[in-house]
């Protein structure tokens, strides 16, 4: 994805990778200025595509849309810019520009192993707000539909693609190889940093565990943070669906529990909008007039 990517593709592209994205859009214009009413761009937190005109406008409209993913709050923001008066642009116009911001989830998890287990979980991921990284070596044991969520990582080396992932990621441990989920198991302690470890296994192969991690100098608390037998204790069975509804249900209860109450918004009505928009180029109106003086 490049600059020169249309608006709509970079959304789509962003909504997929489940990066935050603010869409721009250039709500009314008056007068002469850069594009027409109807223009949109998108800003994400490090890059923008399209453009609404370029210019001193571009760059500020730029900034305030960081500013919104920075604040971490979705939702619709509008913002009014006579382009002489602030911005200095030689056009002349106003510009009223709608700012549509879509917040990244940040729960970000990365499941090894595409056994029964995987395969009865990453259904149950595609529903919830998370971004799913599915990882194991043998690409034909993925299935042919990618949910919009998930990402399919074929690694010849799981423990590696670790560092991938950002801070505060959960990790589900699924394969079947013991000494693959060690070697899993010690890149993500040694990151220390994970927001939840779950590794299937019995109490035995957890036992054992714990014996090789202390030897390899991890902490107690290290050790402690992982959950082993995975899942809620409170849902026996050991198909696989059993088994995925109980490590899904766990997840949940993790990451719900991090979730601050929002307030409920209400939308704007149209009469308020226009109201909105009409008391706006008055201010500008003024602005200009106030600029003709000095």
């Amino acid at each position: 994805m490049t600059p020169n990517s249309h608006w709509l593709d970079a959304a789509q592209q962003l909504s997929h990778q489940g990066q935050s994205y603010v869409l721009v859009t250039l709500l009314g214009v008056r007068g002469s200025a850069p594009r027409d009413s109807g223009t949109k761009m998108v800003v994400s937190v490090d890059a923008t595509f399209d453009t609404i005109g370029g210019g001193h406008l571009e760059h500020k409209v730029t900034q305030i849309a960081q500013q919104l993913m920075r604040d971490g709050q979705g939702g619709q923001h509008i913002e009014h810019f006579p382009l002489s008066a602030k911005l200095g642009q030689c056009c002349g116009g106003n510009v009223s520009v709608l700012f549509e911001t879509f917040i990244n989830t940040n729960i970000n998890i990365m499941m090894f192993g595409a056994g029964h287990v995987g395969h009865a979980i990453a259904p149950m991921f595609a529903g919830l707000p998370v971004n799913l990284h599915w990882v194991d070596e043998r690409s034909e044991l993925f299935p042919a539909t990618v949910a919009r969520n998930t990402q399919h990582v074929v690694s010849e080396v799981p423990s590696d693609e670790v560092g991938s992932m950002p801070p505060n990621s959960y990790y589900i441990i699924l394969t079947h190889n013991h000494q693959r989920d060690f070697d899993i198991c010690s890149a993500i302690l040694k990151r220390d940093d994970a927001k939840y470890v779950g590794l299937i296994g019995s109490f035995t192969k957890w036992k054992r565990f714990k014996q090789r991690f202390s030897h390899r100098g991890f902490s107690d608390s290290q050790i402690q943070s992982i959950t082993c037998p995975v899942g809620l204790t409170q849902i026996a069975g050991k198909l696989p669906m059993e088994v995925a509804v109980s490590i899904v249900g766990q997840v949940i209860n993790i990451y719900q529990q991090d979730k601050a109450p929002t307030p409920h918004k209400q939308g704007v009505e149209w009469s308020e909008l226009k109201d909105m928009l009409d008391d706006s180029q008055a201010n500008v109106a003024t602005l200009i007039q106030e600029e003709s003086h000095d």
